[in-house]
């Protein structure tokens, strides 16, 4: 990969997605520790979106409280005197303890203040869920609506799918959205899969390790996709360049430079090879063949666009009140929590590679798409809102979890955890966090050179 082949606009765009989305997040998240710690009468010194190790990029201060904008943007977070925490004041440890103090406060209210970030998350995550069933409702393709079936790549190949199957099942349990697939095989332990061939329905047998194989490949593009032919949507004034004949709304490409096609996908293989040339493309133009002469361009493109199979071949919509929105939202967030505590039992039993899965603020930010899509931004700030709150109570020191369980003990048994114990845990804590993020942008900066 080189950096003029790099697509910067749309880089920028998931780049912005990206970052109005985690700023959304962790303000709100510390929000959540901040209404508490100040209705407890907590002193909050500091509320930063983003770290900002030796200085800020912006910051001002209102009463008591300094708000600002770090430069590090991994977070961020409130620093409530009397509190072990990412900042690691020890000097103001060492004093005698004061009403407004953090540590001078009652363990159910200390208890609060520490799960209000994650319960913010929560609710956060529902409320989004809510409304995109409302605007939005629910769209997919049906399985049934393929007409052609559907490519499969290599991998899906190896275990007997064909180019034209349509996938009707996995486990004997029917399949009706195709967007569901390949996370209906990774999630639910997947023994075989139904496909209809040929006007029979024939079982596939998932093999050892291949669900592996299947997160592994997710990162390069899915093992299937949908069949379809290369129909023209619309031509690019600014990238189309023809030397005889044009292409135009409508027409069908069906051979390239001789060699005769069917499918977009077949397309697209052909044209490898072809960059900065002028090729011959047949195309049907209602009952008659056209060629038309062409560039292809430095980047494989010819400059037109495809009708999408959604618009080919016809997607169901599901419209919901806000009342009936509600239920489907609870449902849509605790499926997603579902899914998520499934892909890490699934690394943790070796199901499947953790250098596979794992990923630092690249991969997500590759998540949103290269065009501002709001249904899209909203769904990820929902499904990232439930994995920072599940992240952020799992009971490792230095995250509201390690905090939340030490207070839980210091309740039962009526014993509090010294300042140096905490100390300590907190520093091991972060040393851990610090370790598994510098190892997932070390992924992420290999994948990318690779």
């Amino acid at each position: 990969m080189t950096l003029l082949a790099i697509d910067w606009s749309s880089v920028a765009v998931k780049a912005g997605q990206f970052i109005l989305s985690f700023s959304i997040l962790v303000v709100l998240h510390e929000l959540g520790h901040f209404l508490p710690a100040r209705w407890f009468k907590c002193r909050v010194e500091k509320f930063y979106l983003f770290f900002n190790p030796w200085f800020s990029l912006w910051k001002t201060k209102k009463g008591e409280t300094e708000y600002g904008l770090g430069w590090v943007p991994f977070g961020g977070y409130v620093k409530i005197a009397g509190m072990i925490d990412e900042s690691m004041d020890k000097e103001q440890m060492k004093l005698p303890p004061q009403p407004w103090e953090f540590r001078a406060k009652p363990a159910w209210q200390r208890l609060i203040i520490m799960i209000g970030g994650v319960v913010v998350n929560v609710i956060l995550a529902i409320v989004i869920f809510i409304g995109i069933t409302w605007k939005w409702g629910e769209e997919y393709l049906p399985v049934k609506n393929l007409k052609y079936g559907i490519h499969a790549d290599s991998l899906a190949k190896s275990i007997g799918i064909q180019d034209g199957d349509r996938i009707v099942g996995i486990n004997q349990k029917a399949i009706e959205n195709f967007g569901t697939l390949e996370s209906e095989l990774m999630l639910n332990d997947a023994q075989n899969i139904q496909v209809e061939r040929a006007g029979a329905t024939i079982d596939v047998k998932i093999p050892e390790g291949f669900i592996k194989q299947l997160v592994k490949n997710r990162r390069t593009g899915g093992m299937i996709i949908p069949q379809y032919p290369a129909i023209v949507d619309s031509v690019s004034s600014k990238d189309a360049v023809f030397t005889k004949n044009e292409l135009r709304k409508g027409d069908t490409l069906i051979g390239l430079n001789g060699t005769a096609f069917k499918f977009y996908h077949e397309y697209q293989q052909l044209v490898k090879g072809y960059e900065d040339s002028i090729v011959t493309i047949s195309v049907l133009r209602g009952a008659d063949t056209i060629d038309v002469r062409a560039r292809v361009n430095d980047k494989g493109k010819l400059g037109f666009f495809a009708v999408s199979p959604l618009t080919l071949f016809g997607t169901v919509t599901k419209e919901f009140t806000l009342m009936e929105a509600i239920p489907v939202g609870f449902n849509r967030c605790w499926e997603t929590l579902d899914r998520y505590i499934t892909g890490i039992k699934q690394i943790f039993t070796g199901k499947v590679d953790a250098s596979d899965s794992l990923g630092s603020v690249i991969s997500i930010g590759n998540t949103f798409p290269g065009v501002w899509d709001w249904e899209r931004f909203w769904t990820l700030t929902g499904i990232f809102s439930i994995v920072l709150a599940f992240m952020n109570i799992l009971p490792i020191p230095a995250l509201d979890g390690g905090h939340a369980l030490f207070t839980l003990i210091e309740m039962i048994t009526g014993r509090k955890p010294g300042d140096k114990f905490m100390e300590y845990a907190q520093m091991v804590g972060m040393i851990l966090l610090l370790g598994l993020m510098a190892y997932a942008l070390g992924l992420d900066f290999w994948r990318l050179f690779k």
